[in-house]
């Protein structure tokens, strides 16, 4: 394996029939092979970010995802070209989302995404004090207002993109936990966000963060390579020392995700954007110094 490597083949190549050589790594109880080939994704892309080249974590799923109409049918939400926004399938994962980010009574809790509003009715269920929802698309926010959620109590909903409304988002903060989980933006969103979130420090572009401190929970949907398990756990390495240098502690937590998932799942759908059987559920808190 050592010697593919290093023969210049990519990482993440794909076979005719669409498998990684870190499934036929892991199929085959080669441990030590699989864990090369995550060491030499993660260097491969630290390399990518070095040279100022694009990632491979940076593919939109839907650039144009906000200037076209979704659908909300059945148990799921679809956009233009029937890629899944959301779908039920998630929602045991989101209610775990949930139930970290908003674990003490009061809390003031924001959510970045609302989607088809499964991790938001999960966060009412745990009665926040304050439940601030971001919401860009037009239909999705639409379809908020005809099912009532700018009328409960204690919920507040910012209409647009998040980069946009920042200044709104502070002034309601900050929060004692955040979740984000947006459709149609690239890897370097999602790091733009941890930015703000987790600011420190007196310069002029740094702000109070978004995230209380020191007792803060922070988690975002992971699906990152969620269509194969390597470029998961490679994913998932990045995110972390992303967060690590942002003063950031972050945990894995695996969770059963396929118990719901079959082949009738995905039917209609343009593609799968979720193939594995355990999902990493993430919990980020802020690093303790240490005394």
């Amino acid at each position: 394996m050592q010697f593919v490597i290093e023969a210049g083949i990519p990482w993440n190549a794909l076979d005719i029939g669409g498998y990684t050589a870190g499934d036929y790594a892991e199929n085959g109880g080669h441990d030590a092979a699989y864990d090369a080939l995550v060491q030499a994704g993660i260097r491969a892309e630290m390399v990518l970010r070095m040279l100022n080249q694009k990632s491979t974590m940076d593919q939109a799923a839907n650039e144009d995802y906000l200037s076209q109409p979704v659908e909300y049918s059945g148990d799921r939400l679809v956009d233009a070209e029937k890629n899944g926004v959301m779908m039920s399938w998630e929602a045991p994962l989101m209610e775990l989302h949930a139930q970290i980010i908003c674990s003490k009574p009061e809390s003031s809790v924001l959510n970045i995404g609302f989607g088809m509003g499964i991790i938001d009715t999960a966060l009412q269920a745990l009665k926040p004090a304050k439940h601030v929802i971001v919401e860009a698309h037009p239909d999705v926010y639409k379809h908020m207002k005809e099912e009532g959620w700018d009328k409960k109590p204690g919920v507040h909903i910012v209409f647009g993109r998040w980069q946009d409304k920042m200044d709104e988002i502070r002034a309601l903060g900050p929060y004692d936990g955040i979740f984000f989980d947006t459709f149609g933006e690239f890897y370097k969103d999602l790091d733009n966000f941890h930015q703000a979130v987790f600011a420190t420090g007196d310069d002029a572009d740094k702000k109070t963060p978004l995230l209380c401190q020191p007792d803060g929970v922070y988690s975002f949907f992971n699906g990152l390579g969620g269509d194969h398990k390597l470029f998961h756990d490679v994913y998932c390495h990045i995110v972390k020392a992303d967060l690590l240098k942002l003063g950031v502690n972050t945990q894995y937590s695996q969770v059963s995700s396929d118990v719901d998932i079959d082949e009738e799942t995905w039917k209609g759908i343009k593609r799968p954007y979720w193939m594995l059987k355990a999902y990493n559920l993430p919990t980020c808190t802020w690093a303790q110094e240490s005394s």
